[in-house]
């Protein structure tokens, strides 16, 4: 489908048709000469704007419009991905109040942040424009349907995002919490949606490496065995959003069968280390691999949401890094040779070969967010994120709720609607 997009052309004010008193006036005194010319003024102007609408609108004023009128065929192959973001001082479509699942970790406000600037930016395309978030819409696609999110804590950040939006439109029931409270299931009864959290880390299977009794933050990656904890519910799903990445910087090593085939960060002379790119890649493989290898899985759409970046800066998490900026980067700080647009491009070359290799009935796409949130510095928790037993660690991985991550459900229904 494509989205609906309309401009409101400008007023005419009294002013310019002079209509005040003095004019009131002279229009009594001399009524028929003053009545045909404001007739001639106002016939005029309608043949102006019936004839070309745009001849009163500056490009300045069409480029802040939220919608415009396209033709359907450009509005499709516009790019939602490439952009900027722009002022925008209708704020959130809801707040840490009227949302009641923000978590504490989320609730920036709440935790005592206090600029609110970082929430007056929306995401503006370079050709189009993305339509805010409408939850009626939203629904309306997915009646009927279960949509999972497959990953780790943000994934579960955008499913908090998304239950804020769709809360203005109807009230989901809280259905199923495991005892970790990663494994989540709602339902929204008067649309018969379903919405499932399925956690993973890495995709496929891992292990950590207990060492003297301890857990050492060393993980073993089988590649040709993916996470059964989400690949055991892929039968019942409709709609899956996959997205994995921020586990895998750390000490890895790959398996395949019984064979070590490559690390990361090992340091190690007989094991290869092909870094963090290389793993996702195959864990991305395999746990595609598995979605079209499902004979059960009848008409899936998988889309694959690309890496979103942290910002720390002057540290990492563990060293004192922060986030502390209160307004957006332009496209001109994105540094396209970073870790972060390798891992991006490593994403969207896996789903394009899903999508060749796919079987029929199953659909692939791509929620592209990494471009719009390599710009968001300012959109992290950081200290206000209410952890007591971590006080002086900052979150510059999540996202504040409201904030830059809403963009992502904006983007999904648009999405969404090209699918349907």
């Amino acid at each position: 489908m494509t989205m609906h997009e309309k401009m409101k052309l400008p007023s005419c004010s009294c002013s310019a048709f002079k209509c005040g008193k003095k004019d009131r006036w002279l229009n009594m005194e001399r009524p028929i000469p003053f009545l045909l010319i404001g007739l001639t003024t106002i016939l005029s102007v309608f043949i102006l704007y019936t004839l070309n609408p745009l001849k009163f609108v500056t490009e300045h004023d069409i480029d802040q419009k939220l919608h415009l009128i396209k033709p359907h065929k450009e509005e499709d192959k516009c790019d939602l991905f490439n952009g900027n973001w722009v002022p925008d001082f209708e704020g959130s479509i809801y707040t840490n109040s009227s949302c009641a699942t923000i978590p504490t970790s989320k609730n920036c406000f709440r935790n005592g942040r206090k600029d609110k600037d970082f929430l007056n930016w929306r995401w503006k395309p370079e050709r189009c424009d993305l339509p805010r978030f409408d939850a009626t819409a939203y629904l309306d696609i997915v009646r009927g349907k279960t949509l999972a999110f497959i990953g780790d804590s943000v994934a579960r950040n955008h499913i908090e995002s998304l239950l804020c939006l769709l809360s203005q439109k109807e009230v989901p029931v809280d259905a199923y919490s495991d005892s970790e409270d990663r494994n989540r299931i709602w339902h929204f009864p008067v649309h018969n949606f379903t919405l499932k959290m399925l956690w993973t880390k890495f995709l496929v299977h891992g292990e950590e490496r207990v060492i003297n009794g301890s857990s050492s933050g060393i993980f073993d990656l089988y590649l040709d065995k993916v996470d059964e904890n989400w690949a055991r519910d892929l039968h019942s799903l409709d709609y899956v959003v996959i997205s994995d990445a921020h586990w895998f910087f750390r000490q890895i090593y790959l398996h395949k069968g019984s064979n070590v085939v490559a690390c990361v960060y090992c340091n190690e002379a007989n094991v290869t280390d092909r870094g963090v790119a290389f793993a996702l890649r195959m864990a991305f493989r395999a746990a595609f691999s598995q979605i079209n290898h499902c004979n059960k899985c009848k008409g899936i759409v998988t889309l694959v949401r690309t890496f979103s970046p942290s910002h720390f800066e002057n540290g990492f998490w563990n060293t004192g890094g922060s986030c502390n900026r209160t307004s957006p980067y332009n496209d001109q700080k994105i540094n396209f040779g970073a870790y972060e647009w390798e891992i991006r491009s490593m994403q969207v070359e896996e789903i394009e070969r899903a999508e060749k290799r796919g079987k029929k009935g199953k659909s692939f796409g791509v929620l592209d967010v990494t471009m719009a949130m390599l710009m968001r510095p300012d959109g992290h928790p950081g200290a206000f994120w209410g952890n007591q037993w971590m006080k002086g660690y900052n979150d510059c991985v999540h996202w504040c709720l409201p904030g830059p991550i809403d963009v992502w459900n904006d983007l999904l229904l648009a999405v969404l609607r090209r699918l349907n």
